[in-house]
């Protein structure tokens, strides 16, 4: 039997992926696992991931951290005052994930006897040999001044805190005829709504997977994106192509909380599902770069500052903060053209297309899309 395994995050779980030949008798042996499961997105089984399973499967286990009761304190500590100023879930996991880490590197220290000097230690040890990235190197610092400021009371020398040069990277952007063929891959109604809805609104990941159905205003042409990035609402404009489109989906899918719901009522999609997406139509339309969710973000921009719109209404849409954001996608476009997007009459505010995707809805067929006060 040939098979493989490796460990993954599946749901915000730790579980073994295992793969092997399709053969009946070996999905039989699988089967008999304690907590057995089967990805329909990732197209594997996979198990819990535990000490019998990596012995089991031959994958070298991992010795468990214990954090000392004064670590284990100090960071409910942190996280209860991280909660009460209203940080984002994703920047509360990132600042504690970062504490685990560093802490962890001084097992044996008390968390008072910690100095600026252990913590360059730490820099040059592990962020810089474990070759870890720029931004992880700047997110560890932030969630170690921020610690130290809040639980222990005192101030680190920031000068001394090796912080390292911004990245002067370029956004990867997609071609129209590329992007197309992406919107166009997939014949399931959800799947091209959902990347449509991407790259015609120029949304994050997690932007989408937050959207409800009452962020659709169908009469105004709008898309509500509620506390995003830096907790501010955005609107965008969405065409009455990709709306008729949306409906269509609505009607045939009946979402009941989010606007794209995972296997089970109300459950909210999946970013890991969402990106599972994406790959089936970079595969289906035979495009071999590394395409992320947010390249479609990108070539959005780059696409609306080609065709002439204004930088600042660029800003806007995207929901940058700063202007110097956005005004990386002049470095890529390919064109410099002068008109500006809002002097455009309306009916040419969306000049990107959707895709070919035929809706079943008559025009005068009223839509059971929206809610009740904001149906056509």
């Amino acid at each position: 039997m040939k098979w493989s395994a490796q460990p993954i995050k599946h749901f915000k779980e730790r579980r073994i992926a295992i793969t092997f030949e399709k053969k009946q008798e070996y999905t039989d042996r699988v089967k008999l696992i304690e907590d057995v499961r089967w990805s329909s997105s990732l197209r594997l089984w996979h198990v819990p991931d535990t000490e019998e399973n990596r012995i089991r499967f031959r994958i070298p286990v991992e010795i468990i951290y214990t954090p000392s009761p004064e670590i284990i304190t100090a960071l409910k500590t942190f996280e209860s005052f991280l909660l009460s100023r209203r940080y984002s879930p994703n920047t509360i996991k990132t600042y504690m994930e970062a504490l685990r880490v560093f802490f962890r590197y001084f097992n044996e220290r008390q968390i008072g006897s910690i100095n600026n000097d252990d913590i360059i230690l730490f820099n040059n040890e592990y962020i810089l040999k474990k070759n870890l990235s720029s931004s992880y190197q700047n997110q560890m610092v932030n969630a170690i001044k921020l610690f130290y400021r809040t639980v222990e009371n005192r101030n680190l020398e920031i000068e001394k805190l090796h912080r390292p040069k911004s990245e002067k990277t370029l956004p990867n952007v997609l071609s129209k005829e590329e992007v197309k063929a992406i919107l166009n891959a997939h014949g399931n109604t959800k799947h091209v709504a959902m990347l449509s809805l991407i790259y015609a609104c120029g949304l994050r990941r997690n932007e989408l997977i937050s959207l409800k159905p009452q962020d659709i205003d169908s009469k105004r042409g709008i898309l509500i994106i509620r506390q995003s990035k830096g907790k501010k609402d955005r609107i965008a404009p969405i065409s009455l192509k990709l709306i008729e489109l949306l409906r269509q989906y609505y009607i045939s899918n009946k979402p009941t909380t989010w606007l794209f719901e995972g296997q089970h009522k109300g459950i909210q999609y999946s970013a890991e599902s969402l990106q599972s997406v994406l790959k089936q139509a970079l595969k289906k339309a035979n495009i071999t770069k590394p395409v992320t969710l947010h390249w479609l973000r990108h070539s959005y921009a780059t696409h609306l500052l080609e065709a002439g719109t204004d930088l600042r209404y660029i800003q806007e849409l995207l929901g940058h903060s700063s202007s110097r954001t956005t005004e990386i996608y002049t470095h890529v476009s390919t064109k410099n053209h002068r008109t500006k997007y809002f002097e455009l009459p309306p009916h040419k505010w969306h000049i990107w297309f959707c895709p070919t995707h035929k809706p079943t809805l008559q025009q005068n067929q009223k839509s059971h899309f929206l809610p009740t006060h904001q149906k056509e």
